[in-house]
């Protein structure tokens, strides 16, 4: 696997559940991480974890829904660790009203939107521009559950998985060309704030839901390596054939490391095994 070492990584929704995961991780590979979040405190512990570690990393408080900030936040990581942003992982996601959608709140809908896609929208814009300069770059967006299938009780969440995967099909086309790769990933069940909260609603979640909550609690869900390894992998130069895919954890994508596999099976339309 290539070092990640002295490589500026930018991280979204760092401060929690699977963007804290994978930004210990590639701290721990030797990337100088920027940790982005809206949550001081969250940030300041997660920043902790990865000094004692012996880690390089720079909190950086933004919300990714304000272009702004997202600028301000990436021109600062080259300032501090005196080069560009080189990847970037887009994890920041927030749940969202529970419920049968015709009760949910249109409110609730535009600050689901503005996080999970205006978020990733931003980032990518705010890192693109040096990327393409650069003739180098790396983006990774975390589409997890509803990318590729429907989520009963979760109509808005999923809209926003799924189009965050054909967003980055749509981009990865025109940037092909200039040496950038971005891909989203499908991290697999993975306890998190959001399982508690699936919990939390109860009925409102609905028994499928609920269960499968209960399920990821009580084992933890997908282990953080096979997490970690499929980030790496997608943030590495062996990859760099790979672009505009939606890839899962629990997928057999260690054969597009060979080319024993074309990558243009991993797409958001999936032709289901019957």
């Amino acid at each position: 696997m290539q070092s990640f070492k002295g490589v500026p990584l930018l991280v979204t929704g760092a401060g929690r559940g699977i963007g804290k995961r994978l930004a210990i991780g590639f701290a721990a590979m030797g990337a100088r991480v920027g940790l982005l979040a809206r949550s001081k405190a969250e940030l300041d512990l997660c920043h902790l974890e990865i000094e004692h570690a012996g880690g390089s990393a720079l909190r950086l408080r933004t919300d990714v829904s304000d272009y702004e900030q997202m600028c301000a936040a990436v021109e600062r990581m080259r300032v501090h660790f005196n080069k560009p942003v080189q990847v970037v992982i887009c994890a920041a996601a927030i749940q969202g009203p529970i419920g049968p959608f015709v009760e949910t709140s249109p409110k609730a809908w535009t600050e689901l939107l503005q996080t999970n896609l205006t978020g990733v929208m931003n980032a990518c814009r705010a890192v693109l521009p040096q990327m393409i300069e650069r003739r180098s770059g790396k983006i990774i967006v975390c589409a997890c559950g509803g990318a590729s299938s429907g989520r009963t009780n979760f109509a808005v969440y999923a809209a926003t998985k799924a189009a965050v995967a054909r967003f980055v099909e749509s981009v990865a086309s025109e940037v092909s060309e200039h040496n950038v790769q971005i891909n989203s990933i499908s991290p697999g069940d993975t306890y998190t704030h959001m399982t508690d909260q699936i919990l939390a609603a109860g009925e409102r979640a609905g028994w499928r839901e609920s269960e499968h909550a209960q399920q990821t609690r009580l084992t933890g869900g997908t282990p953080p390596d096979k997490q970690l390894e499929l980030a790496l992998f997608l943030a590495s130069e062996q990859s760099n054939h790979i672009s505009g895919r939606l890839i899962g954890v629990m997928d057999d994508w260690k054969k597009l490391k060979s080319g024993m596999i074309s990558p243009e099976q991993y797409t958001l339309r999936r032709i289901q095994k019957v």
